[in-house]
């Protein structure tokens, strides 16, 4: 049975939309399991954390319970955390190795063309940013580092003065404007893909 002209001819046109669709829809990694992950926040997220972590990086390690802390105090307030992996060597299996070992409890997923480490520009893990669910999508709020404990690779204090994370997503679940952080980043630089 042919179709009429003008049904063959919408048919193609959507066709052709779904296409050009689906070449748009953005991929931000791959979860544990090997599958697509397209949507960082659930319909009741108002605020996104990124993690940004390697498996062999002590001072991500250690900043793991300090994580687990904020999830607690705020998932049920509407922000949704994510560990990133974005080096190339950590790939499925050494993560959820990993993630059992150190009992994290938050989505994960491995940036595998280092997407989100391009959005949040991201260098260190760990590196968190901190994203505003709009109508539109994510707007970056805050990117840096978590608190002030390292002063720098091998100097680190007993406990930290100042928590930068932890005051980004309070405010920016309060809708009101988000600081900087009070300094860089300290911990292990991340593998760039090569181009």
């Amino acid at each position: 049975m042919r179709l009429p002209y003008h049904c063959a001819i919408l048919l193609g046109l959507i066709v052709s939309w779904a296409g050009l669709r689906a070449e748009a829809a953005v991929t931000f990694g791959v979860d544990l399991k090997g599958h697509p992950v397209s949507r960082l926040a659930e319909a009741s997220d108002r605020v996104v954390v990124l993690i940004f972590a390697a498996s062999d990086c002590p001072i991500a390690n250690r900043y793991i319970p300090v994580i687990d802390q904020l999830h607690t105090e705020f998932g049920s307030k509407g922000a949704h955390f994510w560990w990133v992996f974005p080096n190339p060597d950590d790939t499925a299996a050494i993560v959820l190795k990993h993630n059992h070992d150190f009992s994290i409890h938050e989505d994960s997923l491995l940036d595998t063309k280092q997407t989100l480490v391009r959005m949040a520009h991201a260098r260190i893990t760990p590196e968190a940013a901190v994203f505003v669910v709009r109508a539109g999508g994510l707007s970056e709020v805050y990117h840096g580092r978590i608190d002030d404990r390292y002063i720098s690779l091998g100097q680190e204090r007993p406990r930290p003065q100042r928590d930068d994370l932890e005051q980004a997503i309070a405010a920016a679940l309060a809708g009101k404007a988000v600081q900087g952080p009070g300094g860089p980043a300290v911990g292990c630089s991340i593998e760039f893909l090569q181009p």
